[in-house]
């Protein structure tokens, strides 16, 4: 049964397509077959998988509005059983496009449904409008970065509101699979306390695994590549090789 897991945190910066980029890298290796779709119009799920968000011939968006089907839309990326739904700037349009539309919240579910991965990951906008409800309508399990910093928990408790609304309203399977603490410093006390503060909110819901602040992470997109292929012997790639096994464990349940 294909596990579908939306990537989201309102807030911009705080991991969310590296950590859809990593993670999927990783399961990936681990002999699962992924699907990445990349659901924020500024696409850079794609261009950090190093393919041209410029020079597409269909994208997600077209997914949305029936012009295309799944397996024409994915594309192969440099690692083996890792698959992509592209996007570009078009995205930006859907929401619009969307809003008039009949059951316009089932639109990915419906164009998702033809997948038999065992995982799709689905990078989200950094926004609660129409592409993120359709996003959770369509997701099984939700994980959630958290940059440590001064206002990490700032939003959550919106996010987490939008996501019982969407499990009561529109999608009773949906669940919170766990939260990411991101970009983490060990030298620094905030980091240490908003991980305690995290904690106390989220309890086992919190991923053992941490992902530091680590410049060869940081980098790699602008390679196009993974840090599997980039630097997998460095803090970041261990982290998101030790996260893939944290999720494949929690999938289970």
């Amino acid at each position: 049964m294909t596990q579908i897991i939306a990537v989201l945190n309102q807030k911009g910066g705080v991991g969310k397509t590296t950590t859809a980029i990593n993670l999927g890298a990783y399961l990936a290796k681990n002999g699962k077959t992924v699907l990445l779709v990349d659901a924020d119009p500024q696409g850079n799920t794609t261009s950090g998988l190093g393919t041209d968000k410029h020079a597409l011939n269909t994208t997600l968006k077209d997914i949305l509005f029936n012009k295309a089907d799944l397996a024409t839309t994915v594309i192969n990326t440099n690692i083996h059983n890792l698959t992509l739904v592209p996007s570009n700037a078009s995205l930006a349009e859907a929401e619009v496009e969307m809003a008039p539309l009949d059951k316009r919240e089932f639109l990915l579910k419906n164009g998702l449904a033809t997948s038999s991965h065992d995982f799709v990951i689905i990078d989200c906008p950094p926004a609660l409008g129409l592409l993120t409800v359709n996003v959770l309508t369509a997701a099984k399990q939700v994980l959630i970065p958290v940059q440590t910093e001064f206002y990490a928990m700032e939003g959550l408790s919106q996010l987490l509101s939008v996501i019982q609304d969407i499990k009561q309203g529109l999608n009773p399977d949906l669940e919170l699979m766990g939260v990411l603490l991101t970009m983490y410093d060990n030298r620094t006390t905030l980091s240490h306390q908003v991980r305690q503060e995290i904690a106390k909110h989220f309890g086992d819901k919190l991923f053992n695994t941490i992902i530091p602040r680590n410049i060869r992470l940081a980098e790699a997109p602008s390679f196009g590549r993974s840090i599997m292929e980039h630097d997998k012997w460095s803090k970041g790639a261990r982290a998101y090789k030790q996260l893939a096994k944290e999720v494949i464990d929690r999938a289970k349940h």
